[in-house]
């Protein structure tokens, strides 16, 4: 499919005859070809005084969208910059994924994928893109001292050992390997690397990055990458008889003994068993786990990263989540069905005319993030019809990027996590998993604009409180964010 137009418009075309010229700059000797072109020390030193001045000037100007509120001011000597703020904003001058380094401590300051800053505008449309003011609110994820004491001992585990295996689509799957630590630190058994069942070929390691799984929840559980040899278990010995909402008191009276005796214990069907209302200490884990130990693997942020940036270059824009099968998107009697089963799915049309309502402005750019592969715009055409500038990742991937995951849903859908997480506004289409993780992680990011029709919910914090059916990823606070 073709790629959006307005990107090449971004694109600076340089003259390469000016290359040699400014070389010549730091060259203390005459041009041999030219001597006009041959500097003086003291032109030289006027030279570099102007370039600097130019530069500042031109980073402050660069900076100023971001900074574009009293409490951000550059030049105030009291404004408190978060250091997620500050990753986000390095982000724009260096790709996050650049300066890997797996030997580096963890830091719990930042997340595992840091977004591209918002974006401000000025004009009509600013209230559109104006973001919530997170009402103080940052991540604090500051364990009791008895959750610190115990882990010095279950941290170093080498006899009791549990093995998950997870099913599903990407988000099912990251709900599952979060209560599976959760439940590994309830049992005080070392985690293997859960197994990913499923109609495709991925494994563990090619969906998150393993390495920075395990030393990040180092002082929590101890990760391994397979069962020792004294260890082995038959798969026909699996549990996976669990209720809905069990307690960790319910874990330890059915699976301690076993675990126990035999050394190790395999789960599988985890989807949503675990209670939603568990001890502080296992609530601020499941964060820990689902905003900073599961980091994509670096091919899928490399990718997700530089899409992003190309979407962001342009200025600031909306996340879409769509389902887009075509059968789904005509007026009949089989659709108007499907809507009154789900009352909170909205078609294109209906898109359309809440931006509208909300005061998007017909110029405002829009990224359809489906896991599918996208080649046929008949689906969106009620909404390109209200705003133009309608992309998806396939029209903005470059030649071939894609290719080696045209049959990897779980990869696709990773990258439409990642463009969605750093966009300005996100309004999703329909509720479910990626839906409430991108709820989630917006606000533990600094409580990104987040719009949905069917709750009134601008990205200010909400309270998980003690709402039995709330998960503590989807809101964080006030567990795993406190106000600063």
């Amino acid at each position: 499919m073709a790629k959006s137009k307005s990107l090449k418009n971004s694109i600076v075309t340089l003259n390469p005859h000016i290359f040699p010229q400014f070389l010549c700059l730091f060259s203390p000797k005459n041009h041999p070809r030219n001597p006009q072109l041959s500097f003086v020390p003291s032109m030289r030193v006027l030279f570099f005084f102007f370039t600097f001045l130019l530069a500042t000037i031109l980073c402050c100007v660069a900076m100023n969208p971001f900074l574009n509120t009293p409490s951000l001011s550059i030049f105030s000597q009291s404004a408190s910059y978060s250091p997620l703020f500050l990753a986000s904003l390095s982000s724009v001058f260096q790709d996050p994924t650049a300066a890997d380094n797996n030997d580096a401590p963890v830091s719990l300051t930042t997340t595992a994928m840091v977004p591209l800053p918002p974006r401000s505008v000025a004009g009509t449309a600013s209230e559109f893109w104006q973001q919530p003011d997170g009402e103080g609110y940052r991540p604090c994820l500051d364990f009791s001292l008895n959750y610190r004491k115990r882990s010095s001992k279950i941290a170093k585990e080498k006899m009791k050992f549990l093995v998950v295996l997870v099913s599903g689509g990407l988000f099912q799957i990251r709900n599952q390997i979060v209560d599976a630590v959760v439940i590994a630190r309830i049992l005080e058994a070392a985690l293997v690397f859960p197994v990913l069942q499923g109609d495709e070929s991925e494994e563990f390691s090619e969906i998150f990055d393993v390495e920075y799984f395990k030393k990040t929840l180092k002082a929590d559980i101890r990760v391994v990458s397979s069962l020792p040899t004294t260890h082995l278990v038959s798969w026909q010995s699996l549990e996976n008889q669990i209720p809905h909402n069990v307690p960790p008191f319910w874990l330890r009276a059915k699976f301690l003994k076993k675990l126990n005796e035999e050394g190790s214990l395999v789960l599988t069907g985890l989807d949503s068993k675990l209670s939603k209302n568990l001890p502080l200490d296992l609530q601020k884990l499941r964060c820990k786990v689902a905003f900073h130990a599961l980091k994509f693997a670096k091919p899928i942020r490399d990718l997700g990263n530089r899409i992003a940036r190309r979407m962001w270059i342009e200025g600031p824009y909306v996340a879409i989540p769509l389902i887009l099968e075509k059968n789904l998107w005509l007026r009949t009697k089989e659709y108007n069905s499907i809507i009154n089963k789900e009352p909170g799915f909205l078609n294109a049309s209906e898109v359309a005319r809440l931006l509208k309502e909300l005061g998007a402005p017909k110029t405002a750019r829009l990224y359809i993030a489906n896991g599918e592969p996208f080649e046929d715009d008949e689906a969106i055409l009620p909404l390109k019809a209200e705003f133009p500038n309608v992309v998806t990742k396939e029209m903005l991937a470059r030649d071939g990027e894609l290719d080696p995951y045209r049959n990897k849903t779980l990869i696709l859908t990773a990258i439409d996590y990642i463009v969605s997480l750093s966009s300005d506004v996100f309004l999703p289409s329909f509720d479910g998993n990626m839906v409430r993780a991108l709820q989630g992680h917006r606000a533990y990011v600094g409580h990104r604009k987040f719009i949905t029709m069917w709750r009134d919910f601008n990205g200010q914090p909400e309270t998980r409180g003690r709402r039995r059916d709330r998960d503590v990823i989807a809101y964080p606070v006030p567990e795993c964010m406190c106000k600063h």
